[in-house]
């Protein structure tokens, strides 16, 4: 059984397993992913199971926390990603989030954020959170204004990378 760790109205996020392969294998090559968060150069099964293996499985065992599966509560799904990110360029945990192309304008993104905001403070005693986005993510900076994070300044991970936008609250 899957292990879910928390419930919306409608949404329930569920830790990623091996199993979500195919389903990551989409969502990292759709052309919003690629467009907003990066290529990660996951072309085959094999490449997006050693990607949730490296990522979000790894950060389950090292922080308690990761990115989760978005399903719907009647069942379907993954839907799309949601949850806590700890980065080591980056000072604090960021809530970060992906939808499949089909399941976005439909309020599961700020639905599913909204939880993981709630997981953040009420079970792992987060005192704030971040995230970072494209500048020309207006979509995100919309989400995130209304998750309630102020914009904080502009950045680079790297010294080579582009620039992103950080928010940040107290939580």
């Amino acid at each position: 059984m899957p292990t879910i760790v928390a419930e919306t109205e409608r949404l329930r996020l569920r830790q990623l397993d091996l199993s979500d392969a195919a389903f990551m294998l989409s969502l990292v090559n759709d052309p919003s992913w690629l467009r907003h968060i990066g290529d990660r150069g996951v072309r085959t099964l094999e490449q997006a199971r050693d990607y949730l293996s490296a990522g979000p499985l790894d950060m389950y065992g090292r922080h308690g926390f990761g990115l989760y599966a978005i399903e719907l509560q009647s069942g379907e799904g993954p839907l799309g990603i949601c949850g806590l990110i700890k980065r080591e360029t980056l000072p604090d945990v960021d809530v970060g989030y992906a939808l499949l192309p089909q399941y976005v304008g439909r309020g599961y993104a700020l639905e599913a954020a909204r939880a993981s905001v709630d997981l953040a403070r009420e079970h792992f005693g987060l005192r704030r959170l971040i995230a970072i986005t494209a500048p020309d993510n207006e979509a995100s900076a919309r989400l995130l204004l209304k998750l309630g994070m102020h914009f904080e300044r502009h950045f680079s991970m790297t010294p080579e990378s582009e620039v992103l936008c950080l928010y940040g609250m107290a939580l």
